[in-house]
C-alpha cells in the first residue's frame, strides 16, 4: 500500500547582489511505500527554516516536520515531510503493537 505525504523541497538557489545565498522551500506531494521506511525523526532544522520565513507563507507556525529515511538497496534517501512523527507514523500505518513472528 502506498501513502501520499507532503514533502518540503528546497528550491534552486537564489543569490543577492552580495552573492549571499537565499534559501526558499516549496511543498509537493510525494508517494511513499511504507515498507521502505527505515527511520522517522523530528526535523528541528526545518522548524528553524519555518521561524526564519523560508517556507511558504500559508504554513501554520505551529507545524511540525518529520525526516523519513527510505531504503534504496545499497543506499538510502531522506526526505522531510509535513507533520509530527506521530502523525506520519499513523499515516504510514506503523503500529508497534502489530508485530508478527515469522515461522521458518
Amino acid at each position: 500500500m502506498l501513502v501520499t505525504l507532503v514533502e518540503v523541497v528546497e528550491q534552486r538557489q537564489q543569490y543577492t547582489n552580495s552573492a549571499e545565498r537565499l534559501k526558499a522551500y516549496n511543498l509537493r506531494e510525494v508517494t511513499v511505500n511504507p515498507d521502505h521506511v527505515v527511520c522517522l525523526r523530528e526535523d528541528h532544522q526545518m522548524l528553524k527554516m519555518l521561524s526564519e520565513g523560508y517556507l511558504p507563507e500559508d504554513i501554520d507556525g505551529r507545524q511540525q516536520f518529520t525526516r523519513l529515511y527510505l531504503d534504496r538497496g545499497q543506499s538510502g534517501i531522506d526526505i522531510t515531510v509535513v507533520g509530527s512523527v506521530q502523525t506520519v507514523k499513523a499515516s504510514l500505518g506503523v503500529n508497534a503493537g502489530n508485530r508478527e513472528v515469522l515461522n521458518g
